[in-house]
Formats: structure tokens, sequence, C-alpha cells
């Protein structure tokens, strides 16, 4: 695996492979690399040829300074995960190697960016987007893979892909959960030993709520899932919207969508985690 510091290294890098008519499959992180990571990783190897992986914790997206001074960074274990993985290279910049000049761009795509995530984190999808264009720009590979747990990320990253007509196909791979089905986030390292064991209760309640579609509307379904989850000691939903799976915008009947989705955020103690959930009858 190689070690990749600067621009010019990751194109000389992304040239060489292109020059033998390989394929890049590009997986962005912030590090902390956990399962979940490694699979988009996996599902890089086996659709491209080539498989590099930013590690990068992007100032632009945090609309909290204490969530950046605190998010986690573990480079060297990252590092090993990767190479026994089988990634081909790894990207591990600096901020002024990502931004020379401050990054001023506005991204505007529409509601997709506005709703749930967009509206209680001001900023944040403009910095995603900011960074995720920035790599595309150096890196140029042909497929990029995200994990479905950031579920409306990836509806701003296509949508951002469309709005700038990137030459680059966005693949969503699945969650990954523990196996009492909490789904795998660098932020879990933050739990509490209590609130670890409470955390599972999302995908538990998100889970039943599926049953519940041919007895109760989406507006009753919603309430019934945050009333569950609010009453779970050191549990407080901030949102859970239940949309339709392209726009992002709430529904009212399930037959307003063939693509339902339920989109939560739950501070579990300090930790704030974020699930989502498909309904299917």
């Amino acid at each position: 695996m190689e070690f990749l510091n600067t621009v010019a290294e990751v194109r000389e890098f992304v040239s060489r492979c292109k020059g033998e008519h390989k394929s890049v499959g590009y997986v962005p992180t912030m590090g902390a690399l956990h399962d979940g990571h490694i699979s988009l990783v996996r599902q890089a190897l086996h659709a491209c040829d080539v498989c590099i992986v930013t590690v990068f914790v992007n100032p632009t997206q945090f609309n909290d300074p204490k969530d950046l001074e605190t998010y986690p960074r573990t480079f060297e274990a990252d590092a090993e995960k990767l190479k026994t993985a089988g990634a081909h290279a790894v990207f591990h910049p600096t901020v002024q190697e990502v931004y020379p000049t401050p990054d001023e761009r506005v991204f505007h795509v529409g509601a997709v960016a506005e709703v749930m995530e967009g509206a209680h984190r001001p900023g944040h999808f403009n910095g995603v987007m900011q960074v995720v264009s920035r790599f595309f720009d150096i890196i140029k590979p042909d497929k990029a893979f995200f994990g479905e747990k950031d579920f409306q990320q990836i509806a701003v990253i296509r949508a951002m892909v469309r709005e700038l007509s990137l030459p680059v196909q966005i693949l969503a791979c699945p969650i990954v959960r523990e196996a009492d089905g909490l789904a795998l986030s660098s932020r879990n390292v933050h739990l509490t030993a209590e609130n670890r064991n409470r955390a599972p209760q999302i995908h538990r309640v998100l889970m039943e709520s599926v049953r519940m579609m041919d007895t109760k509307t989406p507006e009753q379904v919603k309430a019934w899932v945050i009333a569950q989850l609010d009453a779970v000691p050191e549990m407080r939903v901030e949102y859970y919207e239940i949309v339709d799976g392209i726009t992002l915008q709430s529904i009212r009947k399930w037959s307003d969508s063939p693509h339902v989705v339920g989109c939560i955020t739950v501070y579990c103690g300090d930790v704030r985690l974020i699930d989502n959930i498909h309904y299917t009858r």
C-alpha cells in the first residue's frame, strides 16, 4: 500500500494507474476506521482495479468546534486496517494541502441539502461538498463508495455530481451493524458503557415501526418512534422524518413514494448518532 501526503503524489499515482488502463475506486473517510469503512474498501476492490482511500478530518463540515476537536484521530491503526484490507493507496493530507487557500464556494443543490441534517447542522453539507468535490478533482475516480448510514449525505453528493456534471459514479453500500443492531460509527467510541447498552434501541425501534405500516400513517409512526426513544434514559431524538428516498421530502401517505425511508438522529448522552430504515412491506 502506498502512503500519499500531497496532491502531486496522488495525481502521479492515479496517472500511473490510468496509464495501465486500471479503473480507480475511491473511499472517502475521516479516519477512526471500523468494519463499515472496511466494507467500502472491499466493495471498491470488487468493483475496480485500484482502491484509494482518503483519511482526512475535514474542518469545513463541522459546525461545532468542539466536535471537530474531539473527533477521533487514529491514523496508525487506520493504516494497518487499510493495508490488511488490500487498499492500494491512502491519501492522508494536511488541511493546508487540501485547502491551500480558503474554500469559499457555496453549493446550491436544492431541498435534499436543506432538510434534516441540513436544517440542524447549518453549513455542514456545504463543507461536505467542498471536500468531496476537491478530492474528486484531485483523484478523478471512476467510482466512489459511500455508506448508507449517511443516507442524506449520499443524496447530497449525487445532487452535487449532477449539478457539476462530474464523471464519477456514486455507489451506496449497506449499513454495517454490530451484532446487537447498532450502526457502526466512529463516534461510538465516545459512548459510556451504559449508553452503549442503550444505543441498539434505535435500530430495534425502527425495525418494529416497519411492522406498523398496515395500521398507522407515517405521521403516527413518526410520533411513536420519537416517543419510544425519548422514553429511554439519556436518549433524546433530535429529529425523525419519514421521507421519499429520492427527494428526501416528508410523505403523508405510504403510497406517496415507492421508496420510503425513515431518517433519524438521536443523542445518546452527549453522542450524536444517526441511522435510517427502509419502509417496505
